[in-house]
């Protein structure tokens, strides 16, 4: 007798029928039955109508299973036969022989689950990701289509998907509990499924031309889909590996996919060039026609602060999430020997439209009295324009601006430090010490001066806030050394009189 007809043969059901795959395995476990002994057959599924068919019950449908009896799996660790499980769903026609040798091993002795890298072990995990890969695939790409039939008032939703293996009965309870008050059917060349809002209803292969052609709605969705597309941020290899080359022909989206891919590099460099045209984004300065030294005021400076605090009143550029509506702009001297950047404005800022009104800001008014500053000599203003809270019943909590905001209003304060040409400038605080400095900002608790990138000397010092929260008073120690820090950012050498105004 040949080998061939001493094969002990094993019908299924179908190539998905993990059931009866597995309760075949355990008769064959019992009876010891090697692999090579084995001949599987996974059967074709019964031709017919999609919308003809049973209800899915779960159980294995289809012709007499010989040596595939309905029973229980093979007693083997749980996670072993959730393996064993997906594995059975792969196209790989020898992945029964795999998987009967990996049951047999651990029939044996189960502690052979425990040598993870055993080649079978690695093979079997390496098919089963595969398969969960595809699952996700037919998640994600599956694309319906309304059909109605004449004479019919129900609308039907209907997508063609072509798997790489037989995960359609496994993939299908994603659509129904994602899709669940509408009449679907998805139809694959491995098996067809539909949704009737009462049970699952599986069927047999279906063929392309079966599927509906593209219908109205699709040209508002690539038009979408191109509005959203951003070349910028466009991988070529990261996306043909999330969204594979097969799958392209059956999204209605792939018709834009390759001009979009192609046009990529040139709407990139238009997205740089206007990103690079500062004048389109970035507040207007002011006019560059002399080299002015610092402290010293252009002509016309002040009307173009009046016109940038216009400007900025109407930004919409940070989020407007958790801030007030209110702009708060700097005010003071243009050609000032001193700029004072904040944070941002408080509560009492935003209330009166003027930076350093609150209680921070009426330490600062003291410190500028005690030091004997003159007033016509200052510029005050923040680094961010908007007071940023969190409501606490009907109070209005300081909250630090995100960095999204910092960036934001980064236009404003530098045409702001534009605008006033200030000798030096004083960062109150860690926030606009690095909108002033970037990542170069020392800690304000350093003591440190750094020079920008246009000559002026920034002295970075806490903000008054951070010493009335730590219960600092005018006359402690802390707030007396603060108060000569303060009066060392003076832009002239110790003991030399004021600079006139």
């Amino acid at each position: 007798m040949s080998s061939a007809a001493a094969a002990r043969p094993v019908q299924l059901a179908g190539p998905d029928d993990t059931a009866g795959a597995l309760a075949a395995l355990a008769r064959l476990l019992a009876d010891g039955v090697p692999p090579e002994a084995v001949h599987w057959h996974d059967g074709v599924a019964s031709q017919g109508g999609l919308f003809d068919t049973e209800p899915d019950t779960g159980a294995a449908a289809g012709p007499e299973h010989h040596g595939a009896l309905p029973g229980p799996p093979p007693r083997l660790q749980a996670e072993a036969l959730a393996l064993l499980r997906q594995v059975l769903l792969h196209d790989d026609p020898g992945r029964f022989v795999q998987v009967h040798r990996l049951a047999q091993r651990l029939h044996a002795d189960a502690r052979h689950w425990l040598d993870r890298l055993h080649p079978e072990r690695l093979a079997l995990e390496r098919m089963a990701r595969e398969v969960r890969r595809e699952i996700h695939k037919m998640h994600a790409f599956v694309r319906f289509r309304p059909v109605q039939a004449p004479g019919d008032d129900a609308v039907r939703h209907v997508a063609w998907f072509e798997p790489a293996h037989h995960v359609v009965r496994a993939a299908a309870p994603f659509f129904q509990h994602r899709f669940a008050a509408m009449h679907w059917a998805i139809l694959t060349p491995r098996g067809s499924v539909a949704w009737d809002r009462q049970a699952l209803r599986h069927g047999p292969p279906a063929r392309r031309e079966d599927a509906p052609p593209p219908d109205a709605g699709e040209a508002l969705w690539l038009a979408y889909y191109r509005s959203i597309f951003n070349p910028a941020r466009t991988k070529p290899a990261m996306m043909r590996r999330e969204m594979p080359v097969r799958f392209w022909r059956n999204l209605p989206e792939a018709a834009a996919i390759a001009p979009l891919l192609r046009d990529a590099s040139l709407r990139t460099g238009g997205m740089l060039a206007h990103a690079a045209d500062t004048g389109r984004r970035l507040p207007r300065t002011v006019p560059a026609e002399a080299a002015l030294a610092p402290g010293t005021p252009a002509a016309g400076s002040r009307i173009h602060l009046r016109t940038l605090a216009a400007d900025a009143a109407r930004c919409q550029a940070c989020p407007a999430e958790g801030r007030a509506a209110r702009t708060v702009f700097g005010r003071g001297a243009t050609g000032a020997a001193l700029m004072l950047v904040g944070e941002q404005p408080g509560d009492q800022e935003d209330q009166t439209g003027r930076p350093f009104t609150g209680a921070a800001g009426q330490w600062l008014q003291r410190a500028i009295a005690t030091l004997g500053w003159p007033l016509d000599r200052l510029y005050v203003t923040n680094a961010v324009k908007h007071f940023h809270f969190s409501l606490r019943g009907q109070r209005r909590l300081h909250k630090t601006p995100a960095q999204q905001a910092v960036a934001a209003c980064l236009g404003w304060l530098e045409a702001e430090i534009a605008a006033v040409n200030p000798v030096a400038i004083v960062a109150l605080g860690q926030t606009a010490a690095q909108a002033l400095l970037g990542d170069a900002a020392p800690p304000p608790t350093a003591g440190a001066s750094l020079r920008r990138s246009d000559g002026r000397l920034v002295h970075v010092l806490p903000h008054p806030a951070s010493l009335l929260r730590a219960g600092h008073a005018p006359d402690s120690a802390a707030a007396s050394a603060w108060l000569a820090r303060l009066a060392a950012a003076w832009p002239a050498p110790p003991g030399a009189p004021l600079p006139p105004a």
